[in-house]
């Protein structure tokens, strides 16, 4: 085999003395021949713009896949990856499971369902079609849960619930309702007073 041995020559740069090679010698020679045939054939491929569906990657042939987000693979509506992201950028923890993403976004996107739902019912009782702040602190006040979730919440624009203590509301109608309707007799106008002379 010449042409080996002269690659062998030129490559390693010992005497062409068949002899004197060893099969590592050799081995590596031809991988590393391996190595420039393809990489040279896999260059010449892209820079021609076709790319075989032999080689790995993403300039392989053949259809590309439809990503699939692990929002998706969760079922949820909250976003796992920006979530994720954040739990990683804000330093929590020096490391962050895979799973504590998917649990969080879940967790955030079943209160926002029920606080959303329960200011719905709020904008529909008031004749409203649009929620409001206001709608949003009726809900969270008149639930028993979210009410303690949120009890150091102020709510920009809510205003406060509908409160107002009966001792201070006009006796006028419990009076009416205790005679009977009936008004008392007004006691005469004393006389008056003689002027001093």
């Amino acid at each position: 085999m010449p042409h080996l041995y002269t690659s062998v020559e030129r490559m390693t740069f010992r005497p062409s003395d068949p002899s004197r090679y060893t099969s590592r010698d050799i081995f590596t020679v031809y991988v590393s021949l391996l190595k420039t045939r393809y990489t040279h054939e896999f260059t010449s491929n892209i820079i021609g713009g076709k790319a075989k569906k032999g080689f790995a990657g993403r300039r392989g042939g053949g259809p590309k896949k439809k990503a699939v987000t692990r929002s998706v693979k969760a079922g949820l509506q909250f976003p796992v990856g920006r979530i994720g992201r954040y739990l990683k950028k804000g330093r929590y923890a020096q490391r962050v499971g895979s799973g504590a993403p998917v649990y969080l976004a879940a967790v955030l996107e079943y209160l926002a369902a029920e606080v959303l739902e329960l200011a719905g019912n709020a904008a529909r009782d008031n004749k409203k079609t649009r929620i409001i702040p206001r709608h949003v602190l009726l809900a969270v006040r008149n639930d028993e849960e979210l009410g303690k979730l949120l009890s150091g919440v102020t709510i920009a624009h809510g205003g406060v619930l509908p409160n107002i203590n009966p001792i201070l509301l006009p006796k006028k109608t419990a009076e009416k309702a205790s005679t009977g309707g009936s008004k008392e007799p007004k006691s005469p106008k004393a006389g008056k007073s003689p002027k001093k002379a």
